[in-house]
């Protein structure tokens, strides 16, 4: 695998991680706030290969409203879960799943900086490397297979469960092998994970076919201002809506209902950029962004305190959806 310099994660950093890993009894899993699949099926599949192997394992996410979004609520492990405040002050070994920057552990970023050893696993290109050893592989295609090759390495066993929280997360990150990541590798992992005796048709349903009801008014709402911008995104074609508190209320939708927005809007044939902001209960924007390939939406949401990938990244925003698309749009630039 390769690491943020186009070179391989060395061999001393595998070492190092695998020795760590053998020598916790306790060690503490952390991933992203607001965990998406890659983040929650990287921690949970590999808290319970660990927790197989009979070390006692403490796994969290740091958002002040904890809650596992209703959309994962199917992945096995979730037993190992505790509350940001249950979770160890000073933990002698913490591993982070799929965050890039430490701030993005939200609650929990405390205590990372606290941590005896803090191993980063990750697969994004803008890893800001914030911990003592990385694992960080930007040509993965989701952070799981990160963590499928660490389990490997550390001689645990892929159980159906293991690899229902590891399929997931690859399957989220490449959009159900419609991305670009869906590399022969990924495709290869899939096949050994299946072969665990998973369901992809289940995990499928789970993820894409089922939404109450509200989320289809909370849509057309959403599809009802979408603005097209043809000569925006360095002429590319930029087209962009959101989705606000307000209009989720009326129908008691939850935030993390709202996720699958952008994969509406970004079918668009006109516009290479697509963007929705959506606002959490507290008030903040996040924004999601997709790009075809013209343009690099990682720089541009890496310089407004973001990031993620050349094709899909995002960042928070507490301004209005209109200063905030203001300050993307000159961002927006070729991917050359």
């Amino acid at each position: 695998m390769t690491a943020t310099n186009g070179a391989p994660i060395a061999e001393a950093d595998w070492e190092q991680v695998v020795e760590l890993i053998r020598g916790a009894g306790s060690p503490a899993l952390a991933c992203h706030v607001s965990p998406d699949g890659d983040a929650l099926g990287a921690m949970l599949g590999f808290g319970l290969a660990l927790a197989r192997a009979g070390k006692k394992v403490t796994a969290s996410f740091g958002d002040r409203a904890f809650s596992v979004p209703r959309l994962l609520r199917f992945l096995p492990g979730q037993e190992l879960l505790v509350e940001p405040s249950a979770y160890p002050a000073e933990p002698s070994l913490m591993i982070t799943f799929d965050a890039s920057t430490m701030e993005r552990l939200g609650l929990l970023a405390p205590y990372a900086g606290k941590a005896g050893e803090l191993v980063v696993i990750d697969h994004h290109v803008s890893n800001t490397r914030f911990g003592s050893v990385h694992l960080v592989d930007p040509s993965a295609a989701a952070t799981t297979m990160v963590v499928e090759e660490l389990i490997g390495r550390l001689g645990l066993t892929i159980d159906r469960d293991v690899a229902t929280c590891l399929y997931t997360g690859l399957v989220t990150d490449t959009g159900s092998f419609r991305h670009s990541a869906a590399t022969p590798a990924a495709h290869a992992m899939a096949g050994r994970l299946i072969a665990a005796g998973l369901h992809p048709a289940e995990i499928a349903r789970e993820l894409w076919d089922r939404s109450p009801f509200g989320y289809l008014p909370v849509l057309g709402a959403a599809l009802g201002r979408v603005r097209l911008e043809p000569s925006e995104a360095a002429g590319h074609g930029l087209v962009w809506t959101y989705v606000s508190r307000a209009d989720r209320a009326p129908h008691g939708l939850p935030y993390d209902e709202v996720e699958g927005v952008i994969d509406v809007v970004r079918r668009v044939d006109e516009a290479d950029v697509a963007v929705v902001l959506k606002e959490d209960d507290e008030g903040t924007w996040n924004v999601s962004t997709r790009s075809k390939g013209a343009v690099d939406v990682s720089r541009a949401c890496g310089a407004l305190g973001g990031g993620g990938h050349a094709r899909a990244a995002g960042f928070s925003s507490s301004l209005p959806p209109e200063e905030t698309i203001a300050a993307l749009r000159p961002l927006l630039t070729g991917a050359g």
